[in-house]
């Protein structure tokens, strides 16, 4: 790090704000990539919570909760990040500051005006906090009503609105009241920086900031020039030509080999020289490779190389593990021995429970390879992250948990957080009392309905305490969050066999209310860097967290009452765009781990009862990545071997697809290691600020493009608009398989 790049830096950034605070250079954030991004200064004259900050942010969670909800439901869902209100607000807020009357008014025996002066950067920040809540419940964190989809649309059960919102709002508040008391361990401590915070960082600072215009492009320039032309481009494969998003050349040269498609497949195959040109493919599992340090992407490339290219290939082509060759190679559904989509409505009681006379009689239940071996990784990762970070992080967490955070040096932007008042303990333990009450009377009130008693509510809440910090270490440190959405669903399926809604729920409360811990908590810390004050960002994630989650659930209830055979591909109109393809994998899970249940599955005489000595495994293999790094602690590399996000490199897999990771590896090592290394100044500057513009445009093309075409059905059907052209990849190679559209082998 040259401290020529970041004088210059500080020099160009908040150093200049009047009655700003710098930093020492003794106490700078150790962490290199923080350094170079955020700002070590503050200026707490800054008005925050104002009527332009309240006004804004609430329309821009209502908008972006809508947005992203309604996309949820797509056959190619659209997340819509943050960063569209992010831009938006900007000229908004400016507008307001330049119209708004000044006039001071009373409320309360508390003064106050509409308009306290030019729009600033903290309100911006708050209004993004707002916007956040937006994203987390109708995007990629949109798990409650992903469950609420599944038991109306899947299951056809009547649900009442009170109870749906029951589930949402008290899943949030948990997740809430999570965040709060792991402040900190996961927001206070420098090394818990959370790398995916820099792109907005980054952002605020090009959108509020002069620099000096002999320093070439300023931020602002290159993010309006970057957006303009991601914006540009995403109508090529948004809907001119799709088929960018999965180039599958290997098919084209081979058209009659089921082999060289079940290889060269970049939507239903291992997607060995496939890629994708559309940056919504890109970011769509993994978040942007821009933000992810360089020791994750290699730490996800392994895993990747190891299962997609190794363990996968074999399993299938070698040792025809599990009857692998009487399935597609890669695919979320569920089928029979004969190859065949299992039915899962044949196995059903009246009260959603396993018929197991019927079960016994229609078969068993099977996975296509590349799901099962997901599945078992999901067993390894589980253990492996418990113990990495005891191992790794133990002793600091023993050391912060024995009140000895005081002793602990403080950086620049800790220390300046010091002079805002902090926001007690006792906040966030009303919110999750609250939530925890709440949902034990949800458990008695509609037991039927939800199937969940008491007992299962706190032992989830058990499991949720239990895994939500080291799961949080993890992601502050690597930008990956290793799931544990089997686990959960795994534990229950042994407790409550036969029970899919109850397994669903418990999935909720036991893993999800995590997720919802960890988007606060990297909230949190985003406030931390742009020095907002505690008890603002206590009071927007509240607010923004209860509007958002009944607005999630309001359009949610509106679709699913709306659009017929929603979600039900076999009804739909072959070009019906509400194939639901995220649910479509909940309600699969809730099959295997619920109504059948991993007894049958995964246990003794089950089909896939070897992948469970992969919880041993996962236990043991941080084990000597620790030993080596004590016996060898010049090796700094040593410690960065971080087998959790190892694991993770083949996480999600399906609906995410190889070509979705290989594309998002290449991506991240380009920028994050050769740009990085090479032209630190450039990667300074723009890196983080091109991964918010290639967000932006890409979102604004997609809302302009679903609103202004698609929604019309102004479909294109030309040669490009085909994914893939890989048919016979989803073809089983087993002999006497006979599936529609496929050779039978002898």
């Amino acid at each position: 790090m040259g401290s020529k790049n970041q004088t210059e830096t500080r020099m160009d950034g908040l150093e200049k704000t009047n009655g700003g605070v710098g930093g020492d250079s003794d106490d700078r954030c150790p962490v290199e990539e923080v350094a170079l991004v955020v700002p070590e200064t503050d200026d707490p004259s800054l008005p925050v919570m104002t009527f332009r900050a309240w006004f804004l942010g609430l329309i821009s969670c209502v908008l972006l909760i809508f947005l992203n909800t309604f996309f949820t439901y797509r056959t190619q869902p659209l997340t819509i990040s943050a960063i569209l209100m992010q831009i938006a607000a900007l000229p908004i807020g400016k507008f307001m500051a330049s119209t708004l009357p000044r006039t001071e008014y009373s409320l309360f025996g508390r003064r106050f005006s509409l308009n306290p002066g030019p729009f600033n950067m903290k309100e911006h920040v708050i209004i993004t906090i707002f916007a956040n809540c937006g994203v987390s419940y109708g995007g990629g964190d949109a798990y409650s009503i992903g469950a609420i989809t599944v038991m109306k649309a899947y299951y056809k059960q009547s649900l009442s609105f009170l109870c749906g919102l029951f589930i949402v709002l008290s899943t949030q508040i948990l997740g809430y009241g999570w965040a709060g008391m792991l402040r900190r361990y996961l927001v206070d401590p420098v090394d818990m920086w959370w790398p995916s915070n820099l792109a907005q960082v980054s952002l605020f600072r090009a959108l509020h900031e002069r620099e000096l215009k002999n320093k070439g492009l300023t931020r602002m320039k290159f993010f309006l020039i970057a957006m303009t032309a991601s914006f540009l481009y995403y109508a090529l494969p948004g809907y001119l030509f799709p088929i960018l998003t999965f180039f599958s050349w290997v098919c084209w040269a081979w058209p009659h080999s089921i082999t060289a498609q079940q290889i060269g497949s970049g939507y239903h195959g291992l997607g060995v020289g496939a890629f994708t040109l559309d940056w919504a493919g890109i970011s769509a599992y993994h978040g942007s490779p821009l933000v992810t340090p360089w020791p994750s992407i290699v730490n996800v490339g392994i895993g990747f190389i190891m299962f997609i290219y190794i363990i996968v290939p074999l399993c299938y082509w070698k040792f025809d593990t599990f009857d692998a060759r009487k399935f597609p190679i890669f695919s979320n559904q569920l089928f029979t021995r004969t190859g065949h989509k299992y039915d899962t409505t044949k196995i059903l009681t009246p009260q959603y429970d396993l018929n197991i006379a019927a079960y016994d009689s229609y078969g068993k239940l099977y996975l296509s390879p590349l799901f099962a071996l997901s599945i078992g990784s999901g067993f390894a990762r589980f253990t492996a992250t418990l113990t990495h970070v005891a191992l790794f992080n133990g002793s600091d967490i023993l050391k912060q948990s024995r009140s000895a955070m005081k002793n602990v040096k403080l950086d620049v932007h800790a220390r300046l957080m010091k002079s805002y008042k902090q926001v007690p303990q006792w906040w966030f333990l009303i919110l999750l009392l609250g939530s925890i009450i709440l949902s034990l009377i949800m458990s008695f009130v509609w037991k039927e309905e939800i199937q969940l008693q008491w007992w299962g509510m706190l032992f989830a809440f058990a499991l949720a305490f239990i895994v939500t910090l080291p799961i949080g270490v993890i992601q502050a440190t690597t930008n990956q969050q290793p799931g544990y959405d089997i686990i959960a669903q795994f534990i229950i399926g042994y407790v409550l066999p036969g029970k899919p809604i109850a397994n669903l729920l418990f999935k909720i409360y036991g893993r999800i209310s995590t997720v919802h811990a960890l988007s606060f908590l990297s909230d949190l810390k985003l406030g931390h860097y742009m020095k907002i004050p505690p008890r603002c960002m206590y009071t927007a994630q509240l607010v923004g967290t209860i509007v958002a989650g009944t607005v999630n659930l309001a359009v949610a209830w509106w679709m699913l009452g709306s659009i017929d055979n929603i979600c039900d591909v076999e009804a739909l109109h072959p070009d019906s765009p509400w194939t639901c393809p995220k649910f479509r994998v909940t309600f699969d899970a809730s099959v295997i781990w619920g109504l059948i249940g991993p007894r049958r599955l995964f246990g003794p005489g089950g089909m896939y009862r070897n992948l469970v000595w992969l919880f041993l495994i996962g236990a043991v293999l941080p084990v000597p990545v620790w030993v080596l790094s004590k016996i060898f602690p010049e090796k700094k590399w040593i410690p960065l071997i971080n087998i959790p996000v190892i694991s993770y490199g083949f996480a999600g897999m399906p609906p995410a697809t190889p070509t979705n990771i290989a594309s998002w590896l290449i991506t991240g090592a380009i920028f994050n290691y050769f740009v990085f290394k090479y032209r630190k100044g450039w990667w300074q500057k723009y890196n983080y600020v091109l991964s918010a513009a290639l967000d932006a445009g890409t979102a604004f093309m997609g809302v302009l493009l679903f609103f202004a075409l698609q929604n019309e059905n102004k479909e294109l059907n030309w040669w490009g608009t085909k994914l893939d052209h890989c048919p016979l990849a989803s073809c089983p190679t087993a002999p006497g398989i006979v599936v529609e559209g496929c050779p039978v082998f002898k």
